[in-house]
């Protein structure tokens, strides 16, 4: 046994275990009702364990052989002898992409995510990692996290802040070159804000997190990361500067030399002033040739197609937060604060941070065809003289992290069928040929086994919150195995519309519950902190559903993460998605849906207007957008119903053989893997950013993003 928890404890200590399933279960067997009281995290599980009972499962799971074999992979997997980033991106392995992001969405016990972008941020890090990319993340700590959602008796969402123990993460702080503790500084108004530079190992890339929690703060600036979002503008504005100033400051601390800086969302995009004013003080570059110098080595990804997502900080707030660093760059304060400004000569015009990235990068792309359209067209006053489809804006579609959120056995199936390495060759369409050929049955029933494992989850999560609020017990259990069960979760807010299968409850109750093909729906989701709008979102869909038509059929699931995500994505049956065509920038959620064996119904924004191709899943709508809102809401609410009505219940269950398996479902299903699997995953997506954006912007090279 002392040679076990050391061994434990290692494994711990690389967030490689979080998309290994097998290491997963090693904690998960020594106590399940731990593992889930702890997050999942193997840290707090061994933290909490008792020695008698790690002793006792230890003997009776065989942990010590599965311990000795997943430390011998992570080796093997940290000293490849050749990945496909050591041959297409080795001229970065000196100098790598530093990748800035406002959150990372790598685990649920690391919470220091809210969403979608932060959950691609994290799944770029994995992908980066499994093809050996040369890359760097750069975030912050935030020492109380995310908010969780708990609704309350009139089903109004509660933001309740649980802090974390970080002493339960495999963070450690970084080291200078004479083995100190990097810490840096940022200047603020009246005052100089540290931050340690912690880093967590996620496989084989480095994510540097700055901490505010050190004694030269004074409270409000240990409070200044102490929450992801939190806060007025004042503090959002700090943030930013304490996330790009700091973050390229710790990197320079720390001898990185990045060849290229990736701004994942213009929130970081003071780093590219910082790295400027650094070449004018250091180097005694002209401050225009270095802010140039900076432009051309920047990728900026953005992920908002709506106006109102876009960070607008009044002139007199940016003003005087930006004065230091006008000063660094011997430049007058309205010429700096012109590079944040739509109009650089409207003086009064509050400061973008979009703007000041979109000003100061060579490269910027959208994350989906469609949304790098949708940017041309918003940013096309940024680029006077230029056609609309002139503005170099490409697009960069959207990817998962396919070991992430595939479920266990669908990856024994795919390994039986597409070859025991088909992860190393996700992004070849011949490897997921092979999944034709595979038996409807063996699909049909290893989906089975993953509905059932959700409907269970779902039930207990509905369970436990109606306990909670003090309503009645729902007898029969909700959700029939059975029955067609469709997913629909997401951030409530009204473009995603939410609520477009409740403009007819007389038909929607025809849907759900028509005795002979009856309709499962599961909604999660949650709104921002302060967006009581999507608040007011989620209590009219919550108590709607406790009309006794829908208690059985409908179910709503508090605190949507990622481990509520990952339940859903596996064992359901179908993915709705009916946002307001064009501003959903891509979404991801249909991705997981696909790997995982269900399909996608939506609307045909995002990513989906470049995957759907008739047959691997369900359109809403023809693309096609009224000029008036209210009147495209009711075409689509009109044709979902269709599509459902007449196109996903009867696939689902006619065609049946004698096994009771659903041949056109499952062909489908089959078509949706063939066609979407090799397009839509992070691998892909990582390998286009190195090829298309970070190889030029690493060489400095005058050569834009590929036309879209």
């Amino acid at each position: 046994m002392d040679k076990l928890i050391p061994k434990l404890q290692k494994l711990t200590q690389n967030l490689w275990w979080t998309w290994k399933p097998e290491v997963r279960t090693i904690f998960r067997d020594l106590d399940l009702d731990l593992y889930h009281k702890a997050h999942q995290n193997p840290m707090s599980v061994l933290k909490q364990i008792t020695p008698e009972q790690l002793e006792q499962r230890a003997a009776d799971v065989d942990v010590p052989a599965r311990v000795d074999r997943a430390l011998r992979q992570l080796q093997e997997y940290l000293t490849p002898v050749t990945t496909w980033g050591l041959t297409h991106a080795g001229a970065m392995r000196s100098r790598p992409i530093a990748y800035f992001c406002m959150e990372f969405g790598i685990h649920e016990s690391l919470p220091i995510y809210s969403g979608g972008l932060g959950i691609l941020a994290g799944d770029h890090l994995k992908a980066a990692s499994d093809l050996g990319v040369p890359l760097v993340g750069v975030g912050l700590l935030y020492h109380e996290g995310y908010t969780s959602q708990v609704l309350d008796a009139s089903f109004w969402q509660q933001d309740v802040v649980e802090p974390y123990d970080i002493a339960d993460l495999p963070l450690v702080p970084t080291l200078d070159r004479h083995g100190e503790p990097v810490q840096v500084s940022v200047e603020l108004p009246g005052r100089l804000v540290h931050a340690a530079v912690l880093e967590v190992q996620v496989g084989r890339i480095r994510l540097l997190l700055l901490d505010t929690r050190v004694k030269q703060n004074a409270p409000k600036d240990v409070a200044l990361a102490a929450r992801l979002y939190g806060g007025d503008q004042r503090m959002r504005m700090e943030q930013e500067l304490l996330l790009g100033v700091g973050g390229a400051r710790a990197l320079r601390a720390l001898g990185i030399t990045a060849s290229v800086f990736h701004l994942n969302e213009g929130h970081s995009a003071f780093a590219l002033l910082e790295r400027a004013r650094h070449r004018i003080q250091a180097d005694g570059m002209d401050p225009h040739k270095a802010l140039q110098e900076v432009a051309s080595s920047t990728v900026f990804t953005t992920h908002t197609p709506v106006d109102a997502g876009h960070d607008r900080f009044p002139a007199d707030l940016a003003g005087e937060h930006l004065r230091p660093l006008a000063e660094g760059l011997k430049l007058p304060l309205d010429e700096v604060m012109g590079l944040g400004r739509i109009n650089p000569h409207d003086h009064g015009s509050p400061f973008l941070p979009t703007v000041l990235a979109l000003k100061l990068s060579r490269r910027a792309n959208g994350v989906s065809a469609l949304h790098g359209v949708v940017s041309r067209r918003m940013w096309n006053h940024l680029y006077p003289g230029l056609r609309e489809d002139a503005v170099p804006i490409g697009h960069v579609t959207n990817g998962v992290h396919l070991p992430t959120w595939l479920a266990t056995e669908m990856n024994h199936l795919y390994e039986s069928h597409l070859g025991v390495c088909y992860q190393s060759a996700l992004t070849r369409p011949d490897t997921w040929t092979k999944i034709l050929p595979v038996s409807s049955a063996e699909i049909w029933e290893t989906k089975q086994v993953l509905k059932a494992r959700t409907i269970r989850f779902i039930r207990k999560r509905s369970a436990d919150m109606r306990a909670r609020l003090g309503l009645p017990e729902i007898d029969p259990a909700p959700l029939d195995p059975d029955a067609l069960t469709i997913g629909f979760a997401r951030r409530f807010v009204p473009y995603k519309r939410p609520d477009l299968l409740f403009t007819d409850l007389d038909r929607l109750d025809r849907l759900v519950n028509d005795p002979e093909r009856p309709v499962n729906l599961i909604f999660s989701g949650r709104a921002h902190p302060a967006d009581q709008t999507g608040k007011a979102l989620i209590q009219k869909v919550a108590r709607i559903l406790e009309d006794p038509r829908f208690r059985h059929r409908i179910l709503f699931i508090e605190n949507y993460n990622i481990h509520v995500g990952r339940m859903l994505y596996q064992g359901i049956d179908a993915w709705l998605n009916n946002p307001q065509r064009p501003l959903e920038a891509c979404g991801t959620s249909g991705m997981k849906v696909v790997l995982n064996g269900g399909l996608h119904i939506s609307v045909r924004d995002g990513w989906w207007a470049e995957a759907y191709d008739g047959e691997n899943g369900f359109a809403i709508g023809t693309g096609e957008i009224h000029a008036d809102q209210a009147i495209q809401d009711q075409r689509d609410a009109d044709d979902l119903f269709r599509v459902l009505e007449e196109e996903v219940v009867p696939m689902y269950y006619e065609d049946r053989n004698a096994a009771g398996v659903p041949r056109c479902w499952v062909d489908r299903v089959k078509h949706s893997i063939r066609t979407l699997a090799w397009r839509f995953n992070a691998d892909r997506m990582v390998q286009d950013y190195v090829q298309h954006l970070y190889l030029p912007a690493a060489i400095g090279s005058s050569c834009q993003m590929p036309p879209p």
